[in-house]
């Protein structure tokens, strides 16, 4: 019993201050600025989201497949694909889409047959520009949800910019 006494007594005597120092350690200061610094990070305020200077405002259109043709990156012309009667501007992907891209075919013109198929064959692309659109007939449950998949794809990366209908509803 002597001996917790005294070692008590021992403790009680000891500096205040070298107890404080014991807790004031390079991992401990480390971490404390790590700290500080996450908590800087989630609270400060972000910066304003900045429209981009150089870009054209873009007007959603009404086009037909006619009209949409020449929207294929040539010539200066930004890059658009429509996709279950809505247009995209992939113009931001025209190394996939544009001139020399492996679905160049798909730039200017409805790519919905095509993408649904995973095919970049001419026969899924619609031949009659005039004609009535591809109401998509013959595609099985598979081919809707490849297609499904490609549109939420479009959905998320790429600003629509119109819609896609017949000539005659034009």
């Amino acid at each position: 019993m002597d001996y917790i006494n005294q070692r008590v007594a021992q403790e009680a005597a000891k500096d205040p201050s070298a107890i404080v120092t014991g807790f004031i350690t390079p991992l401990n200061l480390i971490l404390l600025v790590i700290t500080l610094y996450t908590t800087y990070l989630l609270y400060k305020p972000s910066p304003p989201a900045a429209l981009p200077r150089d870009a054209p405002a873009v007007v959603f259109k009404t086009f037909t497949p006619r009209t949409l043709l020449p929207y294929n990156g040539l010539n200066g012309m930004p890059v658009y694909l429509a996709v279950r009667g809505r247009v995209f501007d992939v113009t931001s992907g025209r190394n996939f889409y544009g001139p020399g891209g492996p679905y160049e075919n798909f730039a200017g013109r409805d790519a919905s047959r095509g993408l649904a198929f995973h095919s970049f064959d001419e026969d899924m692309l619609t031949k009659d520009l005039d004609g009535p659109l591809d109401k998509l007939e013959g595609l099985g449950p598979e081919e809707m949800e490849s297609l499904k998949g490609w549109e939420e794809r479009f959905d998320s990366k790429y600003m629509v910019v119109g819609r896609l209908v017949a000539q005659a509803d034009a």
